[in-house]
């Protein structure tokens, strides 16, 4: 089976619209949102869990799955899906974000980037052609071009290079793709500067890619830029293809950039935030290390369907992580996930009813977003 794309509604006061991707994995109603699953795991919880929460579609990372344990042995063991037993659709990333952040540890050349592995120091070389040839023996449903993250602040000549180098590069993992089964997103560069984002969305499109990205933000520049980004180029990509904000976000990014029309999400924010005890509800953030929550009987979200809320107190959650449990963790991840989930179905279900304009607006007042 293919990949196809369809958008089956939309709002008429805004961009936001409702999508059904089929993958050889599974259907995936848009807008959704990605938990991250680096290492072919999201951390803490079981794929179990992860489905239960109501996940469609995790994220994994070729940087990390190539240096360890290798795209070969899993591809020997049955490809990602197998033998992580998540039967469900996967996206992977290139490692172009993981390889930018390593960047005392990376030598970028026309041909592809020198890095040195964070793991034991061993030197590699990352072009686009082998980022597109470890995906395939991933097996992943969606593939994601290797691109250059242009770092937060850089001058106009560095990003017009840096894009150039990732048009480049876009050509080169076009040309690789081999599989039909997996789809192939190209990804959209141009740092803060709207002459370039806009040169490398039309250069982008002509290369004719199943879905595109916008990448390169989140990076450290202002909330406001980032937004203006989304609002600007996400309504000018094709209508008929997949649109998906890298690395984005908090509740209320994810809200703003469904309004410019964007269909995928991913972050660590969620699982992140549960690790370190910020867990997210309808009415605040809660952190539960706090002393306020030491008596508390109620569970952190009244309105929320998840294992977590309906059997566990605020005290016992703070007792459990006050303590170092490691159930802290888990039963903090389910929650937060769960939340994320929630908030993509309250989305979609605004978007159908033709009322996601007053729902993003209530939503922001809430949150003390604008």
């Amino acid at each position: 089976m293919g990949f196809e794309f369809n958008i089956i509604g939309k709002d008429t006061s805004s961009f936001a619209r409702l999508g059904k991707m089929v993958t050889a994995h599974g259907e995936i109603n848009t807008p959704t949102f990605m938990p991250v699953g680096t290492q072919g795991t999201v951390k803490s919880l079981s794929p179990e869990e992860i489905k239960k929460c109501g996940s469609q579609i995790i994220l994994a990372n070729t940087y990390h799955l190539y240096l360890r344990p290798g795209h070969e042995t899993i591809k020997n063991l049955g490809g990602l899906h197998r033998f992580m037993n998540w039967p469900h659709p996967i996206l992977t990333d290139s490692g172009g974000f993981q390889v930018y952040s390593l960047s005392p540890l990376r030598k970028i050349h026309p041909e592809g980037v020198m890095f040195s592995s964070h793991i034991d120091g061993s030197k590699h070389f990352l072009t686009p052609q082998m980022a597109i040839e470890v995906q395939q023996a991933l097996g992943s449903d969606i593939m994601m071009c290797l691109d250059d993250c242009t770092p937060y602040p850089a001058t106009h000549d560095q990003t017009k290079k840096s894009l150039e180098l990732t048009l480049d590069w876009a050509k080169l993992s076009r040309e690789s793709k081999n599989s039909a089964h997996q789809a192939l997103f190209g990804i959209i560069q141009g740092g803060v500067y709207p002459d370039l984002r806009r040169k490398s969305m039309e250069e982008t499109v002509k290369l004719g890619f199943d879905g595109y990205a916008l990448g390169g933000l989140s990076v450290g520049e202002p909330k406001e830029i980032m937004r203006e980004i989304a609002k600007t180029i996400t309504p000018e990509l094709p209508a008929e293809k997949p649109r998906y904000l890298m690395g984005v976000g908090t509740p209320e990014d994810i809200v703003f950039a469904v309004s410019c029309g964007t269909d995928m999400f991913d972050c660590v924010i969620p699982t992140r935030s549960a690790r370190h005890g910020l867990l997210f509800t309808n009415e605040e953030k809660i952190v539960i290390k706090n002393a306020r929550w030491r008596d508390s009987d109620i569970p952190l979200d009244e309105t929320c369907d998840c294992y977590t809320c309906k059997n566990f107190s605020r005290a016992y959650l703070r007792h459990l992580f006050v303590a170092g449990e490691i159930l802290a963790m888990i039963l903090n991840t389910i929650h937060n996930v769960r939340y994320y989930t929630r908030l993509m179905e309250r989305i979609r279900e605004a978007i159908k009813e033709n009322c996601f304009t007053q729902f993003k607006n209530e939503f922001l007042i809430n949150k003390g977003g604008t």
